[in-house]
């Protein structure tokens, strides 16, 4: 999908350049490398990646400093919507901001060429999964996704990083790979960012599922680590 090394600039029309600031010293030599990613974008860093198409020499510059994506104000907006469905799926907060940074920058109307939209791109049959009516409203949106991401930690017996793997690349290009992460430069590149914003790729304890039963007309609470199969439920440890 959509995603830049930390370090790097990913040119995309309409999308705000982040400024790269070049810090001067004695003379001395440093490169700026330019490639295209996966998706035909032009990613400018301070270090070579996956196939190098041009470098640009700096001299008298001791180094290339490239600042980091800006994370803009109006991205605090989600911060709640975020913690909520992260808490209710049992998927670390942080986790969850990074996939939306990396997938939609915080645009809330993001679309892709793959078809993918909202914050957290999602494509059509994740749509219609989780009976999402309207992509561009952050709480359906964010709602799907995180769910979808919980139902790939699941999946993938809670390995963070099989299952972005499989948010990006498909579950279908993850287990054609042996369960692993598939050799795509793209999904790699993908995984670095989202591990460079949100932290390693953790394993993490199985959720407790809370239910209630009804006994003689009394609300019994019941816990468990095996996902209901129907009626409502809370994740309440994980």
């Amino acid at each position: 999908m959509r995603s830049n090394g930390p370090g790097r600039l990913n040119v995309v029309s309409g999308c705000l350049v982040v400024v790269c600031c070049l810090a001067f010293a004695a003379p001395a030599y440093a490169q700026i490398y330019t490639w295209r990613d996966a998706n035909g974008h032009l990613v400018l860093s301070n270090q070579p990646a996956g196939h190098v198409n041009q470098t640009y020499a700096v001299p008298q510059a001791a180094s290339v400093r490239a600042t980091r994506p800006v994370v803009f104000a109006h991205a605090r907006t989600f911060d709640d919507l975020i913690a909520e469905h992260a808490r209710l799926n049992a998927v670390r907060i942080d986790l969850v901001r990074a996939v939306v940074q990396v997938e939609s920058a915080f645009n809330p109307f993001a679309k892709s060429t793959k078809g993918a939209l909202g914050l957290m791109q999602l494509m059509p049959a994740t749509m219609v999964q989780f009976g999402v009516t309207n992509p561009f409203n952050p709480a359906e949106n964010v709602r799907a996704g995180v769910t979808y991401l919980r139902q790939l930690l699941d999946r993938y017996g809670n390995d963070e990083q099989l299952a972005l793997a499989a948010y990006n690349a498909g579950p279908g290009a993850v287990d054609r790979h042996n369960r692993s992460v598939p050799p795509y430069a793209e999904t790699r590149q993908y995984l670095a960012h989202i591990n460079g914003l949100a932290g390693p790729a953790q394993r993490v304890g199985r959720p407790i599922y809370r239910s209630t039963e009804i006994v003689d007309g009394r609300a019994i609470p019941r816990f468990s680590d095996t996902k209901p199969s129907s009626g409502p439920y809370e994740v309440v440890v994980r």
